[in-house]
């Protein structure tokens, strides 16, 4: 057979020749450096069958391509670890049933069905044997069975990998992965690849928990244990990511929200159901009210829908039942012999478009801009559920622009500016765009395809006018229209999808949305679909983890906090506190019977940004000693002073403070 280096040159191999044999025709030292190879553009191990003329590029572990290759290896090593873990406690290492082991961004996972259940506990453990399985550097071998001969190893014994092998399609290679000898080694389903030996993995790994994960991601299936592990190239990125683990810990918003009193979630309410405090309610207000005001100031108009809609309504747009599996079921009655089903709202765009339609439209109507914070409601799985990022009922700033064709790109444009503007405001300097556009090979998208290129040509021209920098992502699209979202990197780094924009030449063609347009004929409007925070619940969690709790001064529940030295100037503490309140600032007075060190400390752990000390001698003389979180003590002022500098800091939603 004939493979081709990446000069071109081509290299005459014995037929069924691996990667590895290109290494060894290479010479010694490609040989000893080899751990896999880019074959045809793909991700091959050195152990895997080359086909007949592939173009072949040799990796080594300074290729990027190296980490998903041992993450791989990794996973098997932990299925390993875990047979020999409970061997070790007497049971038959055939009790213990495998799923799937993937590699996932930093890291491996492996879902296990163990004869008792795993916990955070026994994963030093497992990691110790992992290293032992490292240390014997246990070479891989691939090789493949027939159906008959891969369903022999696993029927009766193991239900995942027999589903999994009934599911390889007729005639597709069923490939294994050996790693050590049959005795005491390790074998697995899987398509590979992975490194040549378990010492050729880096020891740059941690396990770091337990988690339940129902088989295939279907809650009617058995609930397996899912271990998961991250690995890197180096010590110095295991121990940059223990970092922000630990840090992520203490950003968690769900601890934060309980220990700042932001947020509840009560089971007996209802999962995935937030009630928000009053202190969360203090953001959640202040957001919107920052978002009202932008959208007033470009053109657009204010409205409000109802929770429920028709099923009929959702029936029309498509998102019944395109997307009956995400949303609650129809609530369905009979009045007078009629029966009606309605549906809890799961989109606001339907209901806009409705009070679009209320009567006819002209071009000088146009754009119309229709705004709403609009509650929703999804059926998120129970497992699935996570804080306020992942709810059952959440409010977007949903908008909808109703325009002529021509208008699309400057809409849009218009939209990105407001989306900036949020960005900007709050901080977050760090982001990138990321384009949807539909999977030609898929059926789940509507409408007429020169339609759906148009909207794409034009969402990636305003990206490209805006200076955005941005990727296409294929299949990505909503059912009805292309779309544009931003990732946008928080203070440690993580990524998170916020805000997104679509173009929809569809919802207005299933609506027979029209517009008289100059020429007196009617036209068909097209809709932009925005909401630069998404969902309120999803954004707020987000910006409580990347502010650590520690919010900027517009955003603070409490601004400030007026704290007297003792009784004897508790009088003029409440009579500044009353006077910040006055002046429109969130000021409380702590007079309980603490020190007040303690009460200081109370304030600093909550976070407060402003602390005011009040003694006899600013009793005295109409002032206050200010401290200002992260900054310390900025000495006495005068409080006409201080609420002149404060009142400023929160009107302009400055992020740093003007002291």
């Amino acid at each position: 057979m004939t493979v081709y280096l990446p000069d071109g040159k081509p290299l005459e191999l014995p037929e069924g020749a691996t990667a590895k044999d290109v290494a060894r025709a290479l010479g010694e030292g490609w040989e000893r450096r080899a751990v896999g190879a880019i074959v045809d553009g793909e991700l091959y191990d050195l152990l895997k069958p080359l086909p007949e003329g592939a173009k072949v590029r040799l990796l080594t572990e300074k290729d990027p391509e190296f980490q998903t290759l041992f993450r791989h290896t990794l996973a098997h090593v932990l299925a390993q670890a875990v047979k020999e873990f409970f061997r070790e406690k007497g049971y038959d290492p055939e009790s213990v049933r495998l799923g799937v082991g993937p590699v996932i961004e930093k890291g491996f996972y492996y879902d296990i069905e163990a004869p008792e259940p795993l916990s955070d506990e026994d994963l030093p453990a497992i990691e110790a044997k992992m290293r032992e399985i490292l240390k014997r550097d246990l070479p891989l071998k691939r090789f493949v069975l027939s159906r008959e001969e891969a369903l022999a190893r696993y029927r009766g014994k193991d239900p995942y990998k027999t589903e999994l092998i009934l599911e390889i399609p007729e005639g597709e290679e069923i490939s294994f992965y050996q790693q050590g000898d049959e005795a005491y080694g390790f074998t697995d389903l899987c398509r590979g690849p992975h490194v040549p030996s378990t010492g050729r993995i880096p020891p740059h790994f941690k396990l770091t928990h337990v988690a339940g994960a129902y088989w295939r991601g279907d809650e009617k299936r058995p609930m397996l244990q899912r271990v998961y592990g991250v690995a890197f190239r180096t010590a110095e990125e295991l121990k940059e990511y223990l970092w922000q683990l630990e840090e992520a810990k203490k950003r968690d918003h769900r601890r934060l929200g309980r220990e700042l009193e932001l947020f509840l979630i009560d089971p007996m309410v209802g999962k995935g159901l937030v009630l928000w405090l009053p202190k969360g309610n203090v953001v959640r207000e202040e957001l919107m009210a920052f978002m009202r005001e932008e959208q007033i100031r470009r053109g657009y108009q204010l409205v409000t829908t109802p929770h429920i809609g028709s099923l009929e309504l959702y029936k029309t747009s498509g998102h019944y039942p395109y997307y009956a599996e995400s949303q609650f079921p129809p609530i369905s009655f009979k009045e007078r012999g009629e029966e009606e089903a309605y549906l809890l709202k799961p989109m606001n765009c339907p209901h806009h478009i409705r009070i679009y339609a209320y009567r006819k439209r002209s071009y000088r109507e146009l754009p119309l801009r229709l705004a709403e914070f609009g509650t929703v409601y999804r059926y998120e799985k129970a497992g699935e559920l996570l804080g306020l990022t992942r709810v059952r009922g959440f409010t977007q700033d949903d908008a909808h622009i109703f325009c002529t064709p021509e208008e699309v790109k400057g809409e849009f444009l218009g939209v990105l500016d407001l989306v900036l503007k949020v960005f900007a405001t709050l901080g977050l300097k760090d982001y990138r765009a990321r384009i949807g556009v539909r999977d030609p090979k898929s059926e789940k998208y509507v409408g007429d395809e020169a339609k759906w290129a148009l909207a794409e040509r034009q969402i990636e021209e305003a990206a490209a006018e805006a200076g955005l920098r941005y990727t296409v992502e294929e299949g990505d699209a909503a059912f009805y229209g292309p779309k544009l979202d931003f990732v946008v990197k928080d203070a440690l780094g993580r990524e998170w999808q916020l805000g997104t924009i679509q173009v929809d030449y569809n919802l207005p063609e299933r609506f027979g949305l029209t517009y008289v347009g100059k020429d007196g004929e009617e036209h068909r409007p097209v809709m932009l679909h925005r909401a630069p925070f998404g969902s309120l619940e999803r954004f707020i969690g987000i910006l409580i983890e990347h502010f650590a709790g520690d919010f900027p001064l517009w955003l603070a529940p409490v601004q400030a906090v007026v704290v007297p030295v003792s009784e004897k100037q508790e009088d003029y503490a409440r009579e500044v506190a009353g006077r910040l309140k006055e002046a429109g600032l969130r000021a409380e007075a702590d007079t309980r019977p603490e020190r007040m060190q303690a009460r200081i400390r109370d304030a600093e752990v909550q976070k407060v940004p402003y602390i005011l000390v009040v003694g006899e001698r600013e009793k005295a003389e109409g002032a206050v000693s200010v401290r200002r979180r992260k900054k310390g003590n900025l000495g006495t002022m005068p409080l006409a002073a201080f609420l002149e500098g404060a009142l400023r800091e929160y009107r302009e939603r400055r992020l740093e403070p003007v002291f």
